[in-house]
């Protein structure tokens, strides 16, 4: 399998910083690191996201192929991130930038933190995905993976300020993404499946961020069919999830959660089952 050229950028999560508290007393403590990251395609500039920087590379390639302006790894030769002038050179194949001219026409500023974007016809792509209706997810998974992303070593816990998005195969975390906006989370995890070749069908997503439309569409993109969140659903979100046949789980606490849409999924566990038909 073809791999682009990949810089390996370590930078700063975290800075320490002085504050007061009520009492008047100075403190040290820890905030998450923001960062302009700007995107150029054979040295020409498509965007600049807002990042804290930990999967700069897969943040890249999970934006391009996010936007639909890259189909295939192969039109990807290189990534090179360099923070010293916060810039991201992507060398590529030349007919991505004609995909990007022409998704330019089109552009939607989406419900994302840090304002999110989306460029070109947001449903283009939308009703050639239906996701696998056989997909099926024990309900002693799902509550397995919520407590997995509570215990995970996090920025949040450290600093708070930064959504984490992580993506399971069954109740084992295979890649966990914190950022100041929980779309460049979902970016940079696209980016690492794509790198990794992994189909999503067999995956579930969780985010701590609420459930929109653009993470449904983002999730559906990857092939996911379970998309799941400590947070709340929006209408559109609930509606695209409808449209792509995606399973939606929100406000997830410990055993506790709500089955927005694809109920006949999630295979209660045998206690369930027994306690309901006693």
């Amino acid at each position: 399998m073809h791999r682009p050229l990949l810089s390996h950028s370590s930078v700063p999560l975290v800075t320490e910083v002085e504050v007061v508290d009520e009492l008047g007393r100075k403190k040290r403590i820890h905030i998450p690191g923001e960062r302009p990251l700007t995107i150029f395609v054979n040295k020409q500039e498509l965007v600049t996201l807002m990042t804290l920087g930990g999967e700069p590379e897969a943040l890249v390639l999970g934006w391009l192929r996010n936007q639909r302006l890259i189909q295939s790894l192969d039109d990807v030769l290189a990534v090179q991130v360099d923070w010293d002038v916060g810039a991201a050179a992507v060398t590529a194949r030349p007919e991505v930038l004609a995909l990007w001219k022409d998704a330019q026409q089109q552009r939607t500023v989406t419900t994302g933190c840090g304002q999110g974007t989306i460029f070109g016809d947001v449903m283009a792509d939308i009703d050639s995905i239906q996701l696998d209706p056989q997909a099926r997810l024990p309900q002693d998974t799902l509550v397995a993976v919520v407590g997995a992303i509570r215990t995970q070593p996090s920025i949040y816990k450290q600093a708070g300020s930064v959504h984490g998005c992580g993506l399971f195969r069954g109740d084992a975390l295979l890649m966990f993404v914190e950022d100041v906006g929980r779309h460049n989370a979902v970016d940079a995890i696209a980016g690492w499946m794509w790198l990794n070749n992994l189909q999503g069908d067999d995956l579930v997503f969780y985010t701590t961020g609420r459930l929109t439309s653009e993470m449904v569409i983002k999730g559906a993109q990857m092939g996911i069919p379970f998309l799941l969140s400590r947070s709340g659903v929006t209408n559109m979100g609930l509606d695209m999830a409808k449209r792509v046949g995606l399973t939606l789980v929100g406000r997830c606490s410990g055993q506790h959660f709500l089955i927005y849409h694809g109920a006949e999924r999630i295979v209660p566990s045998a206690v369930d089952v027994a306690a309901v038909t006693s």
